[in-house]
């Protein structure tokens, strides 16, 4: 009942069912109400800035994780099934009161019998369990809403709720978030103005985590102030490099996971959502804010179709207006105003009414940089970051394009050649077979992509129309052997009127059941 109260307010907030929506703030508290499961989904949900309206992506960002602490001894036993062996044999000391509790895990601090002092991550017992006996209900019910209502097709509601069950799962696992922290941890080790708390080796497991412990102020705290554009300057560097770089990014920097320690380095926490971009993504997303710091819309156009957050049937001059006007807004603001976050984001719901799913990676890319955006601001109000990204992306962007990718490149090239070379004769024999045999000269196949799969869907289509015309048929028979003569059931309906309705409604059942498993009519 509960699930199904939170996918009618998720609908309802998406303005796809006819009752009025309710507010931001009502969502939330309903979220909160309904426990872990959909605390996180709310959080998870909070990305998808391309479909929600902008007071829910807010409300969802402010979702809390009021939840009491588990009892130690719990957390000990967690912990001992996790790592394999006692509490009292792992840590020379623990301290029994948690540092911290939430949805997901609670912290106890410790200290290791080499005397490093540490944090111990617990996660919540059946939390696993939860969230797959919850998703598999909403997942359900967003099937039946589907079927119900086919103009929700349109927000592809299965697979984002499916995309967002796949990686509540991923920030669960502590195994993932453990390699995720190693791979920050060696990417940044000769950084001097960046920290990553080391993971502990041999002391983890999809359920504990035991990492070194930092102390710091959190980059919000208002002493940092006077320090704040040099610290700015660092955190955008240390994104920069991530983004453009190593192609992996700390998904989730608000202020609560950054800290600041005492010798003025930037502490990176909670390694639970990260995103990933290929090379060729890479390119593409230097050359989207390229374009819109340069104010070509023409190019942003070309940009934004590549990045796929633009497609289906495009009237390009539409589009480029919408660009002009984007452009335009921006051009009429002080430097420091602008975003490239909320320039991604107005792009993005440029192609809402296209149908066009937004990848994963670029709307936790979206969200990352409207955090460190926010974050920068919070440092040096004045701060001018596109400027800072017109100076530093060429020399990041030159790193990125390393001599040893071309080397790659070329080698693969010369790879490829030799392969395809060496293959050449047996293929030109085989064609020359091919002609003689057929005695017909040169033939042309034809390949039409759209095509591909209509036989399927014409059968498919026959076969449901097959079965909605015997159900008719039966329930129009049924109806009309009402008045036949013979035995009885359920006191006054005729057995062969009965047989026939039992059978309309079984053809009708299955029809609906095979429209249901496909999504589509």
């Amino acid at each position: 009942m509960a699930t199904a109260f939170a996918l009618g307010s998720a609908l309802r907030a998406l303005r796809l069912l006819p009752s009025k929506p309710p507010s931001s703030k009502q969502f939330r508290f309903s979220l909160e109400s309904l426990g872990t499961t959909f605390i996180k989904f709310g959080q998870a949900l909070s990305i998808r800035r391309d479909i929600l309206p902008d007071d829910y992506v807010v409300a969802l960002q402010k979702l809390q994780d009021h939840v009491s602490p588990f009892p130690t001894s719990v957390a000990i036993e967690e912990i001992e099934r996790g790592l394999g062996r006692p509490v009292a044999e792992l840590f020379a000391d623990f301290e029994e009161t948690p540092l911290a509790a939430a949805s997901v895990a609670q912290v106890h601090g410790a200290r290791l019998r080499d005397g490093r002092s540490v944090i111990v991550k617990v996660r919540r017992p059946g939390l696993k369990r939860q969230i797959n006996q919850d998703m598999r209900s909403l997942f359900w019910l967003a099937r039946v809403a589907t079927v119900i209502m086919p103009r929700l097709r349109h927000y592809q509601p299965l697979r984002i709720v499916t995309e967002i069950w796949t990686n509540l799962l991923k920030e669960i696992d502590f195994c993932r978030e453990a390699r995720s922290i190693r791979n920050f941890v060696t990417a940044f080790a000769d950084w001097p103005t960046l920290k990553i708390p080391d993971v502990i080796n041999d002391l983890v497991s999809e359920t504990v985590i035991v990492q070194e412990r930092s102390s710091g102020r959190r980059i919000d705290d208002a002493s940092l102030r006077s320090d704040g554009p040099r610290l700015a300057g660092n955190f955008v560097d240390a994104y920069l490099h991530q983004i453009f770089v190593l192609g992996v990014f700390h998904g989730d920097p608000h202020p609560g996971n950054l800290f600041v320690t005492e010798d003025g380095r930037i502490c990176l926490h909670d390694f639970g959502i990260v995103g990933f971009l290929d090379r060729a993504m890479r390119r593409k997303l230097a050359a989207f804010a390229t374009a819109f710091v340069r104010q070509d819309a023409d190019w942003l156009l070309e940009a934004a179709i590549d990045l796929g957050i633009l497609g289906g049937e495009l009237d390009r001059s539409e589009f480029r207006r919408g660009l002009v006007e984007i452009i335009g807004d921006y051009a009429a603001l002080p430097l420091k105003d602008w975003s490239l976050a909320e320039a991604f984001l107005r792009v993005t719901r440029l192609g809402q009414a296209q149908n066009v799913f937004v990848p994963l990676d670029l709307l936790v890319l979206m969200r990352a940089m409207f955090l460190a955006e926010h974050t920068v601001r919070i440092l040096d109000p004045e701060f001018q970051l596109l400027e800072s990204l017109q100076t530093k992306a060429p020399d990041v962007l030159n790193a990125a394009m390393k001599e040893a990718d071309w080397t790659t490149t070329f080698s693969r090239w010369r790879l490829d050649a030799a392969s395809a070379a060496h293959d050449l004769p047996a293929m030109l024999s085989a064609w020359v077979q091919q002609l003689a045999r057929e005695g017909s000269g040169l033939g042309l196949s034809l390949h039409v992509r759209e095509l591909k799969g209509l036989h399927e869907h014409l059968d498919r289509s026959s076969n449901r129309l097959v079965l909605a015309l015997i159900a008719a048929g039966l329930f129009v028979s049924g109806a009309l052997l009402m008045d036949a003569a013979g035995p009885r059931v359920l006191g006054e309906i005729p057995l062969l009127a009965a047989v026939a309705f039992a059978l309309a409604l079984w053809f009708t059942l299955r029809l609906v059941q095979a429209i249901a498993r496909s999504g589509k009519l």
